[in-house]
């Protein structure tokens, strides 16, 4: 035996022994086996496994009115530090700052300063010593990715705290994100956790009017009323109002900690929150700034608390009370250690497919593989005879080596994956039989046996591997520009492709070569 031989039985058998060894635990299951052994496994999607499927779409024009808010209040502040006087500096509508002058002097000042250090306005029109400022396109397309961005990461944080295996989390568009959670069947917590905002803002109480006052008289310019939510021990919710300023002091931005400990006589859970140092300098200028005023904390719209501010807090620390449970406050607590969704989120799609219908599908599916799997190796069989049964070998081999890289990238299997496998049963044999025809075709000029099969698989490899290119490219375009089913599909056919090239082109021809290497074989059944 030649030592080119004994290398490519070699890698052969190291292939097929290392495929075996990451498919095991899909199969058998990783606590059947030693702990050094491969812990990754194929995990089964939400169509077999049964779960929750959501479709959250975001709101990002909020994002867009709130930034513009916060620009015109830095803008205030920037005028004032370079006393430049204003009238008055307010968000006017849609996403346009209005600012008003004494006199045109001021304007100009002011224009320049905006020109320089608010480079995202641009100045929209003038309308006598008044100044509209617009937040530019660019810009607002820049923050509406940013945005996105943002949600689908804070929402897969959010799940893997959650604690659910193998999430599937995707964006859809502009604005949606997909949520499958497989084996999950409390959608309701899982809506609440994930949709949860988590915005968390710090606002100043109006102490001179009361929110009674402002709900009979109008509301002050600049000014809001929220409600708190407690459970009175009847069971029934009691909403108080609060009169507070619009603008928030600082929201939930730095925030790097938030933690659930029990506190008061009864053991009530409470969520204490951690700013970074940032956040604990603004934290600490903001209670100096407003000793012995009260301070509403605010999360997603509801008032938690409204302490009143006793001296200057240094240290960075906050608690949030209220909370209602522990099993409340634990997911308060990781929506907030997860980070605040940048934008309202809202459930426009939600399903819940039943594990009965995972296991319908798995079965149908392993049905339909072994039935297309028998009728390929017979046919091989009984049509090339004993180079058939190679072609069977090699395409057995298959199985483990495509189960090997799934698993060893920890995919996700669904219905439209298993459909893949099937479609790659059937097109893994086509090398072999263009292999087999061109030995047939090199046989009948005369050629010996070794001699045939060198010719047959020499030749035939170029037309094997423009067949499969081109297949395989348009794998690529399907995942590149498909959704979830049809990534799926993309990803175990090209999986497939690459594995029977492999089995087809080297594996068969070492079992070939082995059979050929003494000589002994005069004539190929094929």
């Amino acid at each position: 035996m030649d030592k080119s031989l004994k290398w490519r039985i070699l890698t052969a058998a190291a292939a097929l022994l290392l495929a075996l060894a990451y498919a095991l635990p899909t199969v058998v299951g990783q606590d059947k086996l030693p702990s050094w052994w491969p812990d990754k496994k194929i995990s089964l999607g939400l169509d077999l496994k049964g779960g929750i499927h959501l479709v959250m779409g975001a709101d990002l024009n909020v994002v867009l009115e709130n930034t513009v808010g916060r620009m015109a209040e830095e803008l205030r502040r920037a005028l004032f530090e370079k006393s430049v006087a204003a009238v008055d500096v307010v968000k006017g509508e849609g996403l346009t700052i209005e600012a008003e002058f004494p006199d045109g002097e001021a304007m100009k000042a002011a224009e320049e300063l905006a020109a320089k250090d608010f480079p995202a306005l641009t100045v929209s029109r003038r309308d006598g010593l008044r100044l509209f400022l617009t937040l530019s396109a660019a810009e607002a397309a820049s923050i509406k990715d940013m945005t996105a961005r943002q949600a689908l990461e804070t929402i897969r944080n959010r799940v893997d705290m959650f604690g659910v295996a193998e999430p599937d989390i995707r964006p859809q568009g502009e604005d949606r994100v997909v949520i499958q959670l497989p084996g999950m069947d409390d959608p309701k917590r899982a809506v609440a956790l994930i949709g949860k905002t988590a915005l968390l803002e710090f606002k100043l109480v109006d102490d001179a009017r009361s929110a009674e006052w402002a709900l009979k008289n109008g509301l002050p310019a600049g000014m809001e009323v929220l409600y708190s939510r407690d459970i009175a021990p009847d069971g029934t919710e009691i909403r108080r109002p609060y009169l507070l300023k619009k603008q928030p002091l600082m929201t939930g931005e730095g925030l790097v900690d938030a933690r659930v400990a029990l506190t008061g006589q009864f053991g009530e859970p409470e969520v204490s929150i951690t700013f970074d140092g940032r956040g604990a300098r603004q934290f600490e200028r903001i209670t100096g700034e407003y000793v012995h005023r009260n301070m509403a904390i605010v999360l997603d719209g509801v008032v938690y608390s409204a302490p009143t501010i006793q001296t200057r807090i240094a240290g960075g620390r906050a608690v949030i009370t209220g909370s209602g449970s522990m099993e409340e406050a634990r997911d308060l607590a990781v929506a907030l250690r997860a980070g605040a969704l940048p934008a309202p989120v809202s459930v426009l799609e939600e399903r819940t497919v039943g594990p009965t219908l995972g296991s319908d599908s798995i079965k149908q599916g392993y049905q339909a593989g072994l039935l297309g799997l028998g009728l390929v190796l017979a046919f091989m069989l009984v049509y090339y005879r004993w180079s058939g049964l190679v072609a069977d070998i090699a395409l057995m081999a298959n199985l483990p080596i495509i189960a090997a890289v799934l698993a060893a990238f920890g995919a996700t299997l669904t219905l439209p994956g298993i459909f893949g496998l099937v479609l790659t049963l059937g097109m893994a044999v086509d090398a072999n039989v263009l292999i087999f025809e061109r030995i047939r075709e090199e046989t009948r000029s005369g050629k010996t046996p070794k001699a045939a099969v060198a010719a047959g698989f020499g030749r035939a490899f170029w037309t094997i591997f423009d067949s499969n290119l081109t297949t395989l490219i348009t794998a690529m375009v399907l995942y590149q520009f498909g959704s979830g089913p049809v990534r799926g599909f993309a990803v175990t056919l090209s999986i497939g492709i690459l594995s029977s090239m492999f089995t087809a082109v080297f594996f068969s021809r070492v079992i070939f070569d082995l059979a050929l290497f003494k000589g002994r074989v005069k004539r190929l059944s094929i």
